[in-house]
């Protein structure tokens, strides 16, 4: 367990993913798709001791998009009533305006849909996955494109920008690789926060089971100067996160990696959250407010007269 400071309890970076790419609201009645639904739940989760919201934008239909204005509605919504950070996906998801089929037949999920997410008015961050995947879901298989250029590309327009990366990391292959390389040239400042997801090795082709070996030799090999975040998906978000809190990591939670709080009875976002909470507490920690993890990660303090235009 880790122990308390002189200063007071190690504070514990709790990101919540409400939405994600993937799941639907009609066979997850409880998903915020809209953008009041999702800043909703945001701010709901922000008073349970949330601190980052790693956001996913869904069309009027409910699909995935990237599209600016919907991220800058989300996050206009958000920041009119909390200080949250405010984290958008250029992942995207594999439906709605995501996906495209390519002439040999196969499908991919757009990359030039996916960096619109870096156009959405007040994101602090976003996700960044240095690396190329297969997921599949919705009966199709889907290429996950971001190749070496690609991924230098996009470190470099969150550089220009001020937009701090989230690394999303699959494998011990993808730290070493493409994030250690982009790092090492001077596109990220510390501290690195990456985030290592586990247990999507069942939707993504080359992604990783949580194992405690295999969380521990992942964190050995990231790049001096990172701290570290664990999204683990369904049942493994449990033990996956708590072994995180034991290594001195930070965690994520959300409808985005999970559906369940235990099995058979449906999640919220706001119970997830509140649960981590417990345990981060219970362990003698305490859950870091939105000031607190942007010093953490190394982003600077939310500038309040450009807060309250993104804020309308």
């Amino acid at each position: 367990m880790a122990k308390n400071s002189p200063f007071g309890p190690r504070k514990v970076i709790v990101t919540v993913a409400p939405t994600g790419g993937m799941a639907t609201k009609d066979k997850v009645p409880n998903l915020p798709v809209t953008p009041e639904e999702i800043a909703n739940d945001v701010v709901a989760c922000f008073e349970a001791g949330a601190s980052v919201a790693a956001i996913h934008a869904r069309r009027p239909d409910g699909l995935a998009t990237c599209e600016p204005e919907t991220y800058s509605r989300i996050n206009s919504l958000i920041r009119s009533r909390c200080d949250i950070v405010l984290n958008n996906s250029t992942g995207g998801g594999i439906h709605g305006d995501m996906i495209h089929q390519l002439d040999n037949g196969l499908w991919e999920i757009d990359f030039n849909e996916r960096i619109k997410g870096l156009d959405g008015a007040g994101a602090e961050m976003c996700t960044l996955d240095a690396h190329t995947v297969c997921a599949h879901g919705g009966g199709r298989e889907l290429l996950v494109t971001t190749t070496p250029s690609r991924s230098r590309w996009l470190a470099e327009q969150m550089k220009e920008r001020g937009i701090k990366p989230e690394w999303e990391v699959f494998s011990i292959a993808h730290i070493i690789q493409d994030v250690t390389e982009l790092i090492e040239d001077g596109l990220d400042e510390a501290p690195y926060f990456i985030n290592m997801v586990l247990g999507a090795h069942q939707g993504f082709q080359g992604a990783l089971p949580y194992t405690p070996k295999l969380l521990q030799s992942m964190v050995e090999h990231l790049p001096e100067g990172s701290i570290f975040n664990v999204s683990a998906i369904g049942p493994v978000q449990l033990p996956a996160t708590v072994h995180a809190l034991l290594l001195g990591g930070h965690v994520r939670v959300g409808l985005e990696d999970n559906l369940f709080y235990e099995k058979g009875v449906p999640a919220t976002n706001v119970a997830l959250v509140e649960r981590m909470v417990r345990i981060i507490r219970e362990l003698g920690m305490e859950p870091a407010t939105p000031a607190e993890a942007r010093v953490l990660m190394g982003l600077p303090a939310l500038d309040r007269a450009a807060a309250n235009a993104v804020a309308g």
